[in-house]
């Protein structure tokens, strides 16, 4: 089979796809054959080194997939050879097969198409966990998404909306801002050209953001957390911008505001009918048409490489997924 591969950490650049034996899932894995892998900025840091989790060499990126069940291991009931399903992996997506473990196997949801089912799970469960279980956004409060044309704050929109929020949407481009307006977003602050505290003060009335989702830190961390209302929550997703900021503990004191670091991932273990809770929540969500996946751009398996330098530069909106079949 084709798969895109990371030989050494380094530059996206050096990737390249190979011809390599196909996998064959053990007692509690699914093979799937891949109709679409979502691209995600983990999946950029990754290769080149710069991530928190550094998988053994060689290895193929891509962590969301969906596609078709080829093959179970002896020991899987939960689905069979046929199924239409998504699927999380720490690796292996940007290829036309992939092996996951059964238990991170989900059926993609009725009327979801399989670029969809990609984009779903990894940015609508970090955001909902996120706004829900991390933030506590009621209903009424308002809430802040810096970086909000990219994956994760597209479903922050979205997900804040369904929540009852007011979201203030704050991204560097009139574009990004076009795209979050389209998604629900009920006001825009373009970071590029506006002062990020003034405009969120503005928009509050002086009051502050009750909420700041921030996946992008950098120079923008700070002054989001100086717009924060008393007892405001800055949630703090990641790190886009390149940079982890250094923040004055006395801005966390002043207000009694919070600062809560967001693992997703990690809450998964830590919290599982918690999670499965908010994927039946999602899926709802879904059905009755109050998430969508914002799907940009579908790139071909030869293009993998292309797909994870536009999103290490912050090239794109919503999501993009990696079609091995195109």
């Amino acid at each position: 089979m084709k798969a895109l591969v990371c030989e050494a950490f380094g530059p996206i650049a050096n990737l390249a796809v190979k011809d390599i034996p196909s996998p064959v899932p053990g007692p509690k894995q699914v093979l799937i054959e891949v109709k679409s892998a979502a691209v995600n900025f983990p999946d950029a840091l990754m290769v080149q080194g710069l991530y928190q989790v550094k998988p053994p060499l060689p290895f193929t990126p891509g962590a969301e997939i969906a596609g078709v069940v080829t093959a179970v291991g002896a020991e899987v009931t939960q689905c069979k050879p046929g199924d239409r399903v998504i699927a999380l992996t720490s690796t292996g997506g940007f290829a036309e097969e992939c092996l996951a473990e059964a238990h991170r196997v989900l059926p993609l949801p009725a009327g979801m198409d399989f670029d969809s089912g990609a984009a779903l799970v990894l940015t609508y469960c970090t955001s909902l966990h996120a706004l829900k279980d991390c933030g506590h956004l009621q209903p009424g409060e308002t809430l802040v998404v810096l970086g909000a044309a990219g994956g994760v704050g597209v479903s922050a929109i979205e997900i804040g909306k369904a929540m009852g929020a007011r979201v203030v949407a704050a991204a560097s481009t009139a574009d990004k801002l076009d795209l979050c307006r389209r998604v629900g977003a009920d006001e825009t602050v373009n970071y590029g050209t506006e002062n990020l505290k003034d405009r969120i003060n503005e928009l509050t009335g002086g009051k502050g953001a009750d909420v700041v989702y921030d996946p992008v830190g950098g120079p923008y961390t700070e002054p989001a957390v100086r717009a924060l209302a008393w007892r405001g929550r800055l949630l703090i997703i990641g790190f886009a911008a390149g940079e982890i900021p250094k923040i004055p503990l006395n801005l966390a004191l002043l207000k009694e505001r919070s600062l809560v670091g967001v693992y997703w991932g990690d809450s998964t273990r830590h919290d599982p009918a918690g999670h499965l809770a908010n994927l039946r929540q999602l899926n709802d969500w879904f059905a009755a048409g109050k998430i969508r996946p914002v799907v940009s751009e579908r790139f071909s398996l030869d293009a993998a490489r292309d797909a994870l330098a536009a999103i290490a530069n912050r090239q794109v909106k919503g999501k993009i997924v990696v079609v091995p079949g195109a």
